[in-house]
């Protein structure tokens, strides 16, 4: 038997990576930049108003907490104005948030410090040299990388490429991953099921949770067990794929029948990996650019457990993630949990917080192999390969889940 770290050190080393792609800024959102982007410009590209007000030069308010300046108004500058304007001493210009400076002025005075007459304007306050003014380059400046290799793209990475003028930027692309249900006892979820039928689930949830990981996903539905019609499948998605999951045919009989059809195709090897829920799985690499290919156990509550195990990793590192494991914390269980010897345990469970204390407590979910057990829980309980019974106040590791709203 197998240990699942070895498992994992197997599924990790075949480091699919797509090469990395150029994409419009708006469709890089949640992806890795592949690329240092360095700004060709300075942001601001001016000096500008930080707020509606008059542009002065300071000195010729420097007094006025003692004694107010007036001071004439030559103009107004809106925001988005080409005209150059100078400033003269002893003048001011009226200039709204985002306007450019006029040269000369080095501070702007804020409405609320004047009385606002649009002819003769009474300064009541001072203000200091680059008050109220956005400085050209103050953010970024010529030559600044703004966005660096490896950064996680979200929307303030999208606003700061555009801010430098990018239309595109080069990313870690999502892994494509194709997503195959096995079996004659599967019906889709647009028709009825027959005697000793059932409807698929495990490619909607695995094509769910492979979607929440950041791939590309293709649903392929459900394929009957004949060998021919399965392998001509299998074979054309490795061509479109970096990754492909198998269900329904793990062990048995029919998993057989499977890796005796694709033998030609590469090795799957199929083997007992210590775990449960999941024991029985199978992995290897497929099709002349050796695409990394699953063989997940039928059952639906089994199947995401090893997904979440071993198959989201490979999709997280594929897309450039450093670390592409879940996050871990240690809590208390609230209550017993029962593991199978020599198997690591991945039970469900709901995390809590004591609201006192602040320390994490886990509720386990105890219903074997039901879905809707699993629908209820927001984090795994990890219990080690040599536990097989842990009372209530024990300390467990556990790892998140999908968040919710």
């Amino acid at each position: 038997m197998r240990s699942v770290d070895e498992q994992l050190a197997r599924v990790l080393a075949t480091g699919v990576r797509p090469s990395p792609v150029r994409v419009a800024i708006s469709e890089a959102q949640g992806l890795l930049c592949a690329e240092e982007v360095v700004a060709e410009q300075a942001l601001p590209g001016f000096d500008q108003a930080a707020v509606d007000g008059y542009a002065v030069r300071s000195v010729d308010v420097q007094h006025a907490d003692e004694e107010a300046a007036t001071l004439p108004v030559v103009g107004e500058i809106p925001a988005g104005s080409r005209q150059p304007r100078r400033l003269q001493p002893g003048q001011a210009v009226h200039v709204v948030t985002d306007a450019p400076l006029p040269t000369l002025a080095d501070a702007v005075v804020p409405l609320e410090y004047t009385d606002q007459h649009p002819a003769k304007v009474t300064v009541r306050r001072s203000v200091p040299s680059a008050a109220f003014v956005r400085r050209t380059g103050e953010d970024v400046r010529t030559g600044d990388v703004v966005v660096r290799r490896g950064t996680f793209i979200a929307a303030a990475q999208v606003g700061l490429l555009a801010a430098v003028g990018r239309t595109k930027v080069l990313v870690h692309p999502r892994p494509r991953i194709s997503l195959i249900s096995v079996g004659d006892e599967l019906v889709d979820t647009d028709r009825s099921p027959g005697q000793g039928q059932v409807y698929d689930v495990n490619s909607y949830a695995l094509s769910a949770a492979a979607r929440e990981a950041g791939a590309e996903v293709t649903r392929v539905g459900v394929v009957g067990s004949d060998s021919r019609r399965l392998r001509e499948v299998i074979e054309g998605r490795l061509l479109l794929s970096e990754i492909v999951v198998i269900t329904g045919a793990a062990g048995g009989s029919a998993g057989a029948e499977l890796r005796s059809s694709l033998s030609d195709l590469g090795d799957l090897d199929v083997t007992r990996v210590a775990m449960h829920p999941g024991s029985v799985q199978g992995f290897g690499k497929l099709g002349p650019d050796k695409v990394p290919t699953f063989l997940l156990p039928g059952n639906p509550v089994s199947a995401l457990i090893v997904f979440e195990v071993l198959v989201r990793p490979l999709i997280r590192s594929a897309l450039g993630k450093t670390s592409p494991h879940r996050r871990s914390i240690p809590a208390e269980l609230v209550s017993p949990v029962e593991s199978a010897s020599g198997r690591r345990g991945f039970l469900r469970g709901r995390l809590l917080r004591d609201s006192d204390s602040g320390s994490y407590l886990v509720d386990p979910v105890t219903s074997a192999g039901a879905l809707a057990s699993l629908s209820e829980a927001n984090c795994l309980v990890v219990v080690d390969e040599n536990v097989t019974e842990a009372a209530a106040g024990t300390a467990v590791r556990v790892s998140f889940l999908s968040q919710r709203v």
